[in-house]
């Protein structure tokens, strides 16, 4: 069953991307997913968005370092290829990439994984931040060719208008 995010946020999926039946994804902590339509080798890529709560000081940077480490705990040969931070203070945010290698069904897969990390005000708390993590896994060869429909997806990515004034 699909977790909730932090913070309610809406997004449009690019043309031709579907959403993931939540039996399709085995991941807890995953809120959606979308798949791409055309598989490669057997893989297909997939969008995902979760998030949570940091506690106070923790930096993106040092989320974004445990996720290497999540990552670590079942691929093989994970290697942080790039990283940026983005964003403003006020909106901070931070991009990198991953490149892995997993075994499925005895079939070994050369992964790359893009990740967006945003920091979210809490709409019912403006005192608390939020963070929701965005990521495209694709096969190293499928990657670059899906990377702009997930830059464009990105773009859409904002918090739901609650129609509270401020």
């Amino acid at each position: 069953m699909p977790t909730t995010l932090p913070v309610p946020i809406e997004f449009r999926l690019p043309q031709g991307w579907l959403p993931a039946r939540p039996e399709e994804f085995a991941q807890p902590e995953v809120a959606f997913a979308a798949v791409h339509p055309r598989p490669d080798a057997g893989f297909t890529a997939n969008i995902t968005i979760d998030g949570g709560f940091p506690k106070d000081g923790v930096t993106l940077a040092e989320i974004a370092d445990a996720s290497v480490e999540q990552l670590r705990a079942f691929a093989e040969s994970v290697e942080l290829v790039h990283r940026r931070e983005v964003g403003s203070e006020d909106a901070p945010a931070l991009t990198q990439r991953l490149s892995f290698a997993v075994v499925a069904d005895g079939v070994r897969r050369e992964l790359a994984q893009s990740q967006v990390y945003l920091s979210l005000v809490d709409t019912e708390d403006p005192h608390k931040r939020a963070m929701i993590r965005l990521a495209l896994t694709a096969t190293e060869t499928q990657h670059d060719e899906v990377l702009a429909d997930f830059q464009d997806f990105v773009r859409t990515v904002r918090p739901t208008d609650t129609g509270a004034e401020s």
